[in-house]
């Protein structure tokens, strides 16, 4: 996950003018995480990008490569899971940039096992992580969109919300799932007020999150044996990462999606319609 060449050539510039707030613009190691690409890749496009992370210093790489893009990009360490937190940021970002015109919650995270190996604790943790955070970024974000008579919000979901993906994780796929459900909602009821709601659906991508925590997890450390394992069960003879999450991410907030509200877009390689 070394790789250092231009997120996307040539930029167009869709969001101009745009201020974009991104849960999770960090990442747990080096390249392309969604948060990390999405908030770069939104940067390339002319948005000032206000992000936000448990640990800030997990953004330095992604403000590098804004600033190196020559991008604005202002992050603040934030637990999206709390809402005074989720609040404070929201606060902060109208302070650096006056508005909030675009908001991906990006954050999220899998816990294997079923309801007898899973602990309660764990369960709601889960919940949390990938459900309550999105529930408060557009609880403190909404008004703000409202008032101004137009926003986009981009939720990630998972396609482990859709289909059985190769292990049990319960909670990450009720939640993933809920996610989904959750942006159909809340599309309808704020379609008249100007604010769109669509969710990005990714698939098993390659990102640092498989190099630093899921190949520890389930192949015993070897990432070369999960990344084969992800692998086969793709259609597409490679494997996405962040960018491609970012490329959809990015229509659904643009302006080209004016049209667009309460919808999907999986981004998986045709993982989610096989039938095998």
């Amino acid at each position: 996950m070394t790789e250092t060449v231009s997120l996307f050539q040539p930029a167009s510039r869709r969001l101009d003018g745009k201020v974009v707030l991104v849960t999770g613009a960090g990442s747990v190691g080096p390249g392309w995480g969604n948060g990390r690409a999405i908030a770069v890749r939104f940067a390339q496009e002319g948005a000032r990008v206000f992000g936000v992370d448990r640990a800030v210093q997990a953004m330095d790489e992604t403000r590098a490569r804004i600033v190196a893009a020559q991008g604005e990009f202002e992050g603040v360490a934030c637990d999206v899971t709390h809402s005074a937190a989720v609040a404070e940021a929201v606060a902060q970002c109208l302070a650096r940039f006056g508005r909030i015109d675009i908001l991906v919650n990006n954050v999220g995270g899998s816990a294997k096992g079923g309801p007898e190996e899973m602990s309660e604790e764990v369960w709601d943790t889960q919940v949390d992580h990938n459900l309550k955070s999105v529930f408060l970024s557009c609880k403190h974000v909404l008004p703000l969109m409202v008032a101004q008579g137009a926003g986009a919000i981009v939720n990630l979901s998972s396609t482990s919300g859709l289909r059985w993906t190769g292990s049990a994780q319960i909670a990450y796929a009720a939640t993933k799932a809920a996610v989904i459900q959750f942006s159909r909602v809340l599309a309808v009821q704020y379609a008249d007020r100007g604010v769109r709601v669509n969710t990005v659906v990714p698939g098993q991508l390659h990102t640092p999150m498989v190099e630093t925590r899921l190949a520890g997890q389930r192949a015993g450390g070897d990432v070369q044996a999960l990344l084969a394992q992800r692998q086969a069960r793709i259609p597409l003879p490679f494997m996405g990462d962040g960018r491609d999450t970012a490329a959809a991410a990015l229509y659904l907030a643009s302006d080209e999606a004016r049209f667009v509200t309460g919808t999907e877009i999986v981004v998986d390689g045709g993982m989610s319609v096989r039938c095998d």
